[in-house]
């Protein structure tokens, strides 16, 4: 019987993993195996792949031949320089940085929150925001309503720059009108006095 080792997809269509299995070479790729010795997941950074290097080099050993997606495995878990006796049997895994525990992580939260103040923590609602700045700031309020009415006011009072030159127009001949005959009667008497 020829034993080969190889991969045994697994996962889902677009997120992979593969077990490194010992198996028949007339079985098929998801076939039944004779021995699962490893496991490789190709989606993460860096690649995890985890080999039981006793159980590898003895299928090595009795003549076990691996696939090329294999051979490159072996050969960066440094498990076929030692079945051949090549140097550089470390390998040259990389292996990922330890994730901290969930714990430390949920401590220096509660650290932090018992840090923060407790007034403002939470947010109240327009009424009782507005009682407690009525509370706080009396006198601010008072101005506050003076200052909205006249602001309210100002526009109403102001008039655009075409209004006033109509305004003045218009206002000009009728005022002149009035004013001469008054003035002319008036210069009349004196005149007429002097004389």
């Amino acid at each position: 019987m020829a034993t080969k080792i190889r991969l045994m997809r697994m996962g889902k269509i677009r997120t992979p993993y593969f077990r490194i299995v010992v198996t028949d070479s007339r079985k098929a790729r998801n076939g039944l195996s004779i021995e699962e010795i490893g496991r490789y997941v190709p989606g993460q950074e860096p690649s995890i792949i985890e080999v039981n290097s006793e159980r590898a080099l003895y299928w090595l050993g009795v003549g076990a031949q691996p696939s090329e997606a294999v051979e490159a495995l072996l050969k960066v878990t440094g498990d076929w320089q030692k079945h051949k006796g090549l140097p550089g049997t470390e390998g040259t895994l990389k292996f990922a940085a330890p994730k901290p525990a969930k714990s430390v992580a949920y401590e220096a939260a509660v650290k932090a929150a018992a840090a923060e103040p407790a007034e403002g923590a939470t947010t109240l609602k327009k009424k009782a925001q507005e009682k407690l700045a009525a509370k706080a700031n009396p006198v601010a309020e008072v101005s506050e309503p003076a200052a909205v009415a006249t602001e309210s006011e100002v526009p109403a009072v102001e008039a655009t720059t075409e209004d006033v030159v109509v305004a003045e127009a218009t206002e000009a001949p009728v005022a002149e009108a009035t004013e001469a005959p008054v003035a002319e009667a008036t210069e009349a008497p004196t005149e007429a006095a002097a004389e």
